[in-house]
Parts: structure tokens; C-alpha cells; sequence
């Protein structure tokens, strides 16, 4: 009887490393997170991080390899509950996809903060609290991207129809194209450079209503997202 509840108790682990090796061995984004992780490990113990930084790296790393392998048994009972296509099926997909991605840039962005380093964020919290505070044109370029990537995330979410890379709502080509336009715009002091990056921002607009992938309103909704938004990243913010 012993033996037995010794089997007994060995056995959800055997399953559940079972599952690991399984979801390795068939799903090559787990591979990949995988090396990522050894690789991660390696280049902290290179750089002497403390033990707080290295286990909030590992607990996020350990995030998205959870978040993975959730994804690889959704798709899994997908399949199984409909073989054939179905919209909702692929919506269960994409969704848990989304998961995966969402929890990688997190990872992603944890471990930047972190290669940082502590002096860095010093100078930044100084020029935070200067009289005067401002942020390089670089740091700004990046912010007003990344702040500009969501809003057009959530505006294509908001919409009834298109993907993050085609159509919708909001006109991410649109937006980023008048974006950096309005970038062109307040930052340089030659009127024909300016000009020319409007005309080619409006020549990327064009392009998306010729294809019929976006319609003249949502093409002006993301201009105009470009454009708000250079106007606060590089007319308003302090330099």
C-alpha cells in the first residue's frame, strides 16, 4: 500500500514534466523561449545583477513560459473541439496568442528597465527634477512610438472590423507616417524638408486607400493621431 501511495504522489509530477518536455518538443516559440531564458541567465550572472534583479527577471521569464504553454493548450483543445475552421476557434487562438505577446513585451520591457542600471534612472529622477526637465529627442522619438503603437491597438480593438496589421479604425500607417511628419515638422527649420515629409506621409495615406484597406475617415483619424501626438511630443513637452 506504501508503494502505491508513493506512486500515487509521483505521479502529477511525472505528468506535469511530461507536459513541459511535451509543449518543447512540439511548439518551437517554447524552444525559443527556452534559450532566450539560458541565454538571460548567462548574460545576468555576466554582469553581476543582484539576486533582486535576477529573480524579477526569472519570475518573468517564468510569466511568458506559463503564458506559452496556456497558449499551446488552448490551441490543442481548439483543435480538438473544432477540426474545421470556425471564426470563434480562431478567435480562442488569437486571443491566447495575444497573451503570449503581451506577456513577452512585458518581459521584454522589465529587462530594459533593469540593463538600465540604477545610474541612469539617477540622471533621469535629476533631470525629472530639474527647474526645467526635458527629454532627449530620442527618448521622445521612442515614448511617442510606443505611446502611439497603443493607441492604435486600442482604436483597431474599439473598431467592428481589420487586425492589428491590416485595416481597422484607426490607420496605423496613417498615423505613424503623419507622426513622424509632425517629428519633421517642429524639429527642422528647412521648410522644404518639412514639406517633403508631408508629401510622404500623405503618399503612405493614399497608398492605403488605393489598396481599399482603409477608408478616408480612417485614414484622417490616424493622421490626426500622428500629428496630436508629434504636436505633443515635440512642440509642447520641454526640451
Amino acid at each position: 500500500m506504501i508503494v502505491r501511495k508513493g506512486k500515487d504522489i509521483l505521479r502529477p509530477f511525472r505528468v506535469a514534466l511530461d507536459g513541459v518536455v511535451y509543449t518543447f518538443r512540439t511548439q518551437r516559440h517554447m524552444r525559443i523561449h527556452l534559450y532566450v531564458t539560458l541565454a538571460i541567465v548567462v548574460v545576468a550572472l555576466l554582469l553581476n545583477l543582484r539576486t533582486r534583479e535576477i529573480l524579477i527577471l526569472l519570475f518573468m521569464i517564468n510569466f511568458v513560459l506559463v503564458a506559452e504553454m496556456f497558449n499551446s493548450a488552448i490551441e490543442a483543445t481548439v483543435d480538438l473541439v473544432s477540426p474545421n475552421y470556425h471564426p470563434l476557434a480562431k478567435f480562442a487562438k488569437d486571443i491566447a496568442a495575444g497573451a503570449v505577446l503581451v506577456t513577452t513585451m512585458m518581459a521584454v520591457t522589465v529587462g530594459a528597465l533593469i540593463a538600465i542600471g540604477d545610474e541612469a534612472w539617477e540622471r533621469i529622477r535629476l533631470n525629472l527634477l530639474a527647474e526645467q526637465p526635458g527629454i532627449p529627442f530620442v527618448g521622445r522619438l521612442i515614448l511617442g512610438c510606443v505611446t502611439l503603437l497603443v493607441i492604435i491597438v486600442i482604436g483597431k480593438g474599439l473598431g467592428k472590423r481589420g487586425t492589428i496589421l491590416k485595416g481597422g479604425l484607426v490607420s496605423g500607417h496613417a498615423a505613424f507616417g503623419f507622426f513622424f511628419a509632425g517629428a519633421v515638422l517642429f524639429l527642422s527649420e528647412t521648410p522644404l524638408v518639412t514639406a517633403l515629409a508631408l508629401i510622404l506621409a500623405f503618399i503612405i495615406a493614399q497608398s492605403r486607400w488605393e489598396a481599399k484597406i482603409h477608408s478616408v475617415s480612417e485614414l484622417v483619424l490616424g493622421g490626426t493621431v500622428g500629428l496630436v501626438l508629434s504636436l505633443i511630443m515635440f512642440g509642447l513637452m520641454p526640451k
